[in-house]
């Protein structure tokens, strides 16, 4: 049986579409145009968690990590999270944000062609 979404499944993920960081922006502005055909959603809902990008077809998840990535329990609970996504069938990539920041159009590019492999 399928999960009921709450009312508040919806809200976060339209809220975080409204405060995505500048990485975030930067790389939605070239994927948000299927590049070579592989079409991407932002801020997308799945299970309890809403993942920055996601590409359904080949059922990738693309994850930009600034440094609060690195501190406290975070990297754990990324740890799980990658766990419980691999077994939904989910590939997770863990892209930094410094990456993102210096060259764009360079992680867009690589991002494509992992999703069409």
């Amino acid at each position: 049986m399928p999960r009921k979404r709450r009312s508040g499944d919806l809200s976060k993920a339209r809220e975080l579409r409204q405060s995505m960081s500048l990485p975030e922006v930067l790389l939605w502005n070239l994927l948000r145009k299927s590049p070579n055909g592989v079409h991407f959603r932002r801020q997308e809902r799945c299970g309890d968690f809403v993942l920055d990008f996601y590409c359904a077809r080949p059922k990738v998840c693309i994850e930009i990590d600034g440094i609060a990535h690195d501190m406290g329990d975070r990297p754990e609970r990324d740890k799980q999270r990658d766990i419980w996504l691999k077994d939904q069938g989910i590939d997770v990539l863990r892209i930094p944000a410094t990456d993102v920041l210096k060259s764009p159009e360079h992680i867009a590019e690589a991002i494509v062609r992992f999703c069409k492999r």
